[in-house]
């Protein structure tokens, strides 16, 4: 097994080799950390009703506890008005009997009074002894003694109470009640632990809700993305269906109408370089022919004449292979004709195609063994391969060796070659169109070999890509589906 594809990725690629060696820009690494279109609108969905709903249970929870403890205040002050009028009566009587006043008193479960008689000075707390005046906060006993009556929640024992200050001017006296509302508290604490379990499902429940919701939000984008990627792998004439929705409508028309110009415009190129190519196929064959015959004269021309007639019958060649090529690129663009797929072996056929083609002292080396079944027109099979050997040949000193191995579905097709390799920067566009790379800016060639190469790989379902081999020269590799024999 060779390593030469870590990452094994079958993706295609036409006219482009995989950046296989190059750390991705930051930027491009940092934009694929983002969350997904979906992934943020079922946030914004989520945040949007977090926020609405804490709003809501806010101004709930706000509005039921100023209630609650309004009507507890409301209730306090009338029942401490009552029993200061009651006071006034019993005490205004006798003032000696203060202290059993305040004591049999009816107050609230839990809840204490406290007398002062402002004469006497003396303050009267209700038995049992538990509460006095010293748990009322300094200033607010002072006011009630000074005549201002009020109210003002204290805490007793870590529980929360109202005090009520009752100024008796008739008795010169002042009454003091103070009502337990822990009922209260504890109501205002289910509340908020209500309110905050429903805010969390709520949130929980919106984001399923977007969730499910996106799916659809985001079905026409699936349509355009599906139509997009049929339409770059070749099928040109794929088009959106109309939409209902008139927005979606408008989408679809822009969308058809793009698709439109560029198959348009794909078809008038493809059909220039096809209709120039065949119409440069005489005027090169009579070319060819008017230069075989002054080679064919050469003896008759002086050295410098037979010279010019080399390089005149060089350039024609090349020419001539160039415009073969362009041909041949036409009709893979235009995908002209059927494939004749045959089951074969790899390792035979390449000997087959080396041989046949002058390159039999080309070393075959295959570690595949009997697993090398594939189906494929070993036309382009055929094609790829000469291309490569003859890639090697005019740029990089002729083909070391030619390797056969194979990774997790594909078998690897390998050309080595003896030339000083391929930058990474140039790995870029080695497989483009009349691509040269440094190394064979003088040769000969029509700079179209690797492009015809990789349209041929991605015809037959795998791709071509460029390394660097144990030698130092350039290792070009193409991948093909492998077949299982048992299918």
């Amino acid at each position: 097994m060779l390593p030469l594809d870590p990452a094994g990725s079958m993706v295609r690629h036409a006219g482009r080799v995989p950046e296989t060696s190059r750390t991705p820009p930051l930027r491009l690494r940092l934009q694929s950390l983002r969350p997904g279109l979906r992934a943020r609108i079922v946030a914004y969905f989520s945040l949007a009703t977090f926020i609405g709903v804490v709003i809501l249970s806010v101004v709930t929870f706000a509005a039921t506890r100023n209630y609650l403890l309004d009507k507890a205040t409301a209730s306090a002050r009338s029942q401490a008005i009552a029993n200061a009028q009651l006071v006034r009566s019993l005490v205004g009587s006798s003032r000696s009997d203060a202290g059993e006043v305040v004591t049999n008193l009816r107050t609230e479960t839990g809840g204490y009074a406290v007398l002062h008689l402002g004469s006497e000075d003396l303050f009267y707390a209700q038995a049992p002894l538990r509460f006095t005046q010293s748990n009322l906060p300094p200033s607010f006993v002072r006011n009630a003694i000074s005549g201002t009556s009020g109210v003002q929640r204290v805490d007793f024992n870590g529980r929360p109470f109202e005090a009520v200050a009752v100024s008796i001017s008739a008795i010169d006296a002042t009454y003091f009640e103070v009502f337990p509302i822990s009922d209260v508290a504890d109501t205002l604490g289910t509340i908020r632990s209500t309110l905050i379990a429903a805010v969390v499902g709520i949130t929980i429940a919106a984001g399923l809700i977007g969730f499910l919701l996106s799916g659809n939000v985001l079905l026409p984008l699936r349509r355009v993305t599906a139509a997009a990627k049929t339409i770059a792998e070749g099928a040109l004439e794929t088009r959106l269906d109309s939409e209902h929705d008139p927005d979606l409508q408008r989408l679809v028309e822009s969308f058809n109408g793009m698709a439109d110009a560029v198959q348009e415009r794909i078809e008038r190129e493809e059909r220039f370089a096809s209709d120039v190519s065949h119409e440069l196929r005489s005027p090169i064959t009579s070319l060819g022919a008017a230069v075989g015959v002054l080679q064919a004269r050469a003896d008759d021309f002086s050295d410098r004449n037979r010279q010019a007639i080399d390089i005149i019958a060089a350039q024609v060649r090349r020419f001539d292979r160039t415009v073969l090529d362009l041909l041949e690129l036409s009709r893979l663009d235009a995908r002209a004709g059927q494939d004749q797929l045959e089951e074969l072996h790899l390792a035979s056929l390449v000997e087959r195609i080396a041989a046949r083609h002058g390159y039999e002292k080309v070393l075959v080396v295959s570690d595949l063994g009997n697993d090398d079944v594939v189906l494929v027109d070993k036309r382009r099979v055929e094609r790829i391969l000469v291309n490569l050997l003859d890639n090697a040949r005019d740029h990089a000193g002729g083909a070391s060796d030619i390797l056969l191995s194979s990774n997790d579905d594909h078998l690897l097709l390998i050309v080595d070659d003896n030339g000083p390799g391929i930058g990474v920067s140039e790995r870029l566009r080695i497989f483009e169109r009349f691509a040269r790379g440094t190394a064979s800016r003088n040769s000969v060639g029509s700079g179209l070999g690797l492009a015809i190469v990789s349209e041929h790989a991605r015809a037959i379902g795998g791709r071509a890509f460029v390394d660097t081999s144990p030698s130092g020269g350039a290792r070009f590799v193409v991948t093909i589906p492998r077949m299982d024999p048992s299918s």
